[in-house]
């Protein structure tokens, strides 16, 4: 068996930028597993929040023995990008050798599309307001915020798209005090959903808080490891292929969390089809879906993920399982 990894970069079709800072391209690592016979890949992004570069996740590939299967992958690498481009590699692999599609291996049904939000990313208010207006015809948007001064950008966002349904991610950027100033105010503007308001590993405040709106766990959840921690604090978990370190982890992640009773979301780091195809099947019935990616890029991978009114689509043969 035969593991390559290369970088890649894609350019952005406009600057995203959230709390922590700005891009104008994806840099996406791209892992290639062969057997002589067939061929599977899969995406990662390295997150330097979590202490990941394209060196380091490169590396971390490299270093994998000549030979193993997505279960020892398991004692092989933790729960982060380089398993997940390598784990959903293998899942492709898997499913070329035996001619079947991964929904298939995983004993899951067929999947269809799902809504998936559309990120609108940090900026003043006036240039929001005009982005919203531009995408008012999406059904979800979500928005990056995560400041002290927050407010006027989501009452642009709300004048500029008032009939579409509004998630906020806070991207770890609030304090207690300014979330729970905000809350009253996310109920009157109708948001859905709040992503992350407090620091992973600081969230402790949101114990016996009052949660008019749903707190989703996007940082504090990385795989089934977490729930623990997380009781009392969240009632919905963000599930990330790049954070849970695969598509075999994520699978296993939504079944212990829905049992646990929380919501599902399935969302992505900003990386094209390929990063988003493996993660269509755990977003099946999700509360939200957020795989994005592609549409904030100015180009992708051949055979792209189909997007349109019914949402994202499961990925075709030919770019994944």
């Amino acid at each position: 068996m035969r593991v390559q990894v290369s970088a890649d970069t894609f350019k952005l079709a406009q600057v995203f930028t959230i709390s922590r800072g700005s891009r104008t391209e994806a840099h996406v690592l791209t892992v290639r597993i062969t057997d002589g016979d067939h061929a599977g890949w899969g995406e990662c992004v390295p997150y330097a929040r979590y202490d990941e570069t394209l060196q380091s996740v490169t590396a971390e590939i490299e270093g994998l023995p000549a030979q193993f299967d997505r279960q020892a992958l398991y004692d092989l690498l933790p729960a982060g990008a380089a398993r997940n481009a390598v784990d959903c590699a293998l899942w492709d692999l898997e499913a070329k050798r035996a001619g079947l599609r991964a929904w298939d291996l995983a004993g899951l049904p067929a999947p269809g599309p799902e809504i998936t939000a559309y990120t609108l990313s940090l900026a003043e208010p006036d240039e929001m307001e005009a982005s919203a207006r531009d995408h008012a015809h999406r059904p979800l948007l979500k928005i990056k915020l995560g400041t002290p001064d927050d407010m006027p950008r989501l009452e642009a966002v709300r004048r500029g798209a008032p009939n579409a349904r509004i998630i906020v991610d806070a991207n770890e950027g609030w304090s207690a005090e300014v979330y729970a100033d905000l809350a009253p105010h996310l109920v009157r503007l109708g948001v859905a959903l709040v992503e992350q308001p407090l620091p992973a590993g600081n969230d402790d405040a949101l114990i016996g808080m009052e949660r008019p709106v749903p707190v989703c766990a996007d940082e504090s959840c990385h795989d089934r490891g977490s729930l623990p921690g997380l009781k009392g604090k969240y009632d919905v978990v963000n599930i990330k292929l790049d954070k849970t370190g695969g598509l075999t982890e994520a699978l296993a992640l939504r079944e212990a969390a829905l049992a646990e009773g929380y919501g599902i979301m399935v969302g992505c780091m900003v990386g094209s089809s390929l990063a988003m195809a493996p993660a269509t099947l755990v977003a099946q019935g999700a509360l939200v879906t957020d795989l994005d990616g592609p549409l904030l890029l100015a180009e992708d991978r051949p055979q792209p993920l189909r997007f349109d009114t019914a949402g994202v689509h499961p990925p075709d043969a030919a770019l994944w399982g």
